[in-house]
C-alpha cells in the first residue's frame, strides 16, 4: 500500500470537516488496523473503484456525530439522530470521498467512489476480507474523534 496515497484522505478530511463545522480537526497517529475490528457506533462506508478498489469506513461516536450534524445544518441544535443529521453525517462522508478522489486524481489515479451507507448499532464489527486497512484518527477539540478506516488495494 502506497503511502503517498493516504495524504489526501488526510487532506480532504481536515480540509470538509474544517469547511462544514469550522473546526479543523487533529491528526492523531496513522496506524495499520488489525482486522476485523470493532467500530464505534456510526459508520459511514464508501466503496472505492476504478485504480485503487476497496472502501473507507468513517467511525465516529453519536455525541461527535450530533455536534457535527448540528454544526453543517447552521448550528441548529440536534439532539438525536434523526432522518436529517443522518442525511448531514452521510453527506460529509460523500463530500470526504468526493475531494479525495479529485486528489487521487491529480496523482495520476482513477477512483470513483459508491453512494455512502450509513449504520448504527452496538457493537459494529467490521471485517474487509484480504486487505490491510490504515486507520487515521481525527480528534476534535471537545474530546470527541472521528477514524476514517482506509481498506484497498491497487489495481494490478
Amino acid at each position: 500500500m502506497n503511502v503517498e496515497y493516504i495524504n489526501p484522505f488526510i487532506e480532504a478530511s481536515q480540509s470538509v470537516i474544517m469547511m462544514m463545522t469550522g473546526n479543523k480537526p487533529e491528526l492523531g497517529k496513522v496506524y495499520i488496523r488489525k482486522t476485523p475490528y470493532e467500530s464505534d457506533n456510526i459508520v459511514v462506508i464508501v466503496g472505492l473503484t476504478g485504480n485503487i478498489r476497496g472502501q473507507v469506513v468513517m467511525a465516529l461516536g453519536t455525541e461527535a456525530a450530533m455536534k457535527i450534524a448540528s454544526a453543517m445544518m447552521g448550528g441548529m441544535p440536534v439532539t438525536q439522530l434523526d432522518d436529517m443529521s443522518k442525511s448531514a453525517i452521510a453527506e460529509l462522508a460523500n463530500m470526504i470521498m468526493g475531494n479525495t478522489a479529485t486528489l487521487l486524481s491529480g496523482k495520476g489515479l482513477r477512483v470513483e467512489i459508491t453512494p455512502p451507507s450509513l449504520l448504527i448499532g452496538e457493537k459494529l464489527t467490521i471485517a474487509p476480507a484480504n486487505m490491510k486497512t490504515i486507520s487515521i484518527p481525527l480528534k476534535f477539540a471537545n474530546a470527541n474523534m472521528m477514524e476514517i478506516n482506509i481498506s484497498f488495494e491497487e489495481e494490478r
